[in-house]
């Protein structure tokens, strides 16, 4: 494994993802979001894994761009930077789409990027001192292709704000509009409760997760009409019918452990 990434995976399926540039405070190049694009691929086709961790090494979570890759950036052709852009923007879809939940532990702060990273974990938790940024305007740039994630994730109203104005926020109205989800006192704190969290999703269906990540998508942002809830009512009968919901509803009513926490 590249050293700009680190990949653990404990016996319970958990697997932590881990930005290993803490010299340059885990700041993105092309590099870092190639391998971590590769490995999020190959989580999501390793039937062990349960759960992704998405975490940073050092005092920061993600920096945003790293300077060496912005003085490329400024030499580039409209096309090089399209296709630099795309590399960036299919690690957000990838992180987006896993099917597996995915847990944000921002440790430090993030900036630019790190803040999209955040915004495309299913859950977020940060220790209570961490700031984030959307500074790309202060170059003259914009927080594009992490856009549709920061605008799902905290809103218009809010992404006005700290789209234009790039202000630093702290933790605390990071939670307030939605983009984490918890907070806590220091990183100890932070591990124990992200340990805490996955004991409470290995308790659940895996492919139940899966469909329910995929039912969200389907149903943000559409029109309530026949079609959708015509929809939603074949995704419950799917799941009535599957291997999965059917050992779950078994278990419930014999009061026992379904097979995927007894396993």
């Amino acid at each position: 494994m590249n050293s700009t990434i680190q990949t653990t995976i404990d016996d319970r399926g958990v697997a932590t993802l881990t930005m290993n540039r803490p010299e340059l405070h885990n700041a993105f190049d092309d590099l870092l979001i190639a391998d971590l694009t590769v490995e999020l691929k190959r989580l999501e086709a390793d039937e062990r894994v349960r759960i992704v961790r998405l975490a940073g090494s050092g005092k920061s979570f993600s920096a945003g761009a790293d300077l060496g890759w912005m003085r490329r950036m400024a030499t580039y052709t409209r096309e090089q930077n399209l296709a630099d852009a795309m590399g960036l923007a299919g690690l957000m879809q990838t992180l987006n789409r896993l099917s597996k939940p995915t847990i944000a532990l921002v440790q430090g702060s993030a900036f630019g990027g790190g803040v999209g990273l955040v915004a495309c974990c299913d859950m977020a938790l940060a220790i209570r001192s961490a700031m984030f940024c959307l500074s790309e305007v202060r170059l003259g740039l914009i927080p594009a292709v992490i856009s549709p994630y920061l605008i799902a994730a905290i809103g218009e109203r809010a992404c006005r704000r700290y789209f234009l104005s790039a202000e630093s926020f702290a933790a605390p109205e990071a939670h307030r509009l939605g983009l984490v989800h918890e907070l806590v006192e220091d990183s100890a704190a932070l591990l124990e409760r992200g340990d805490q969290l996955c004991e409470h999703l290995l308790k659940n269906g895996p492919l139940a997760m899966a469909e329910a990540k995929r039912l969200i998508a389907a149903v943000a942002g559409h029109s309530l009409d026949d079609a959708l809830i015509s929809d939603t009512a074949g995704r419950i009968a799917d799941r009535r019918v599957s291997a999965e919901g059917q050992e779950g509803l078994s278990a419930f009513l014999e009061k026992r452990k379904p097979g995927w926490v007894d396993s």
